[in-house]
């Protein structure tokens, strides 16, 4: 997956905004102010932290040991860093940051959900 296909990923989920509160090389990429993945799209390699609930987040380092490894600089229980362009599947990539938006629209007040589900 390239860094514009990640972008425009991450960007495709309904209120997704791309914010740069930190520097103008890391892309937050929010959900109603929430964030649900963060990653410098010009860094080499090509890494994102999701959220991740935290059995999975265990399971999934243990599969793919390197590839995906504990949020840097976040909260390791709850995130993980995942190497885009280092030999996982594209679908697993794309379905680790549909779970990530998930989890963080699950967090939302109910008032906030209900908007999400508006045509």
């Amino acid at each position: 997956m390239s860094p514009e296909e990640l972008r425009a990923l991450c960007l495709s989920f309904d209120a997704a905004e791309e914010d740069f509160p930190f520097d103008p090389q890391t892309s937050v990429f929010k959900v109603l102010g929430k964030m649900f993945a963060l990653t410098n799209l010009g860094a080499r390699p090509l890494t994102v932290n999701l959220k991740c609930d935290p059995e999975d987040a265990v399971r999934l380092r243990g599969e793919h040991e390197g590839l995906i490894v504990p949020g840097w600089h976040m909260n390791k229980r709850h995130w993980n860093t995942v190497t885009v362009a280092g030999g996982l599947p594209d679908r697993l990539v794309r379905e680790l940051v549909e779970d990530s938006y998930d989890l963080v629209v699950a967090g939302l007040p109910r008032a906030e959900r209900l908007r999400l589900d508006r045509p």
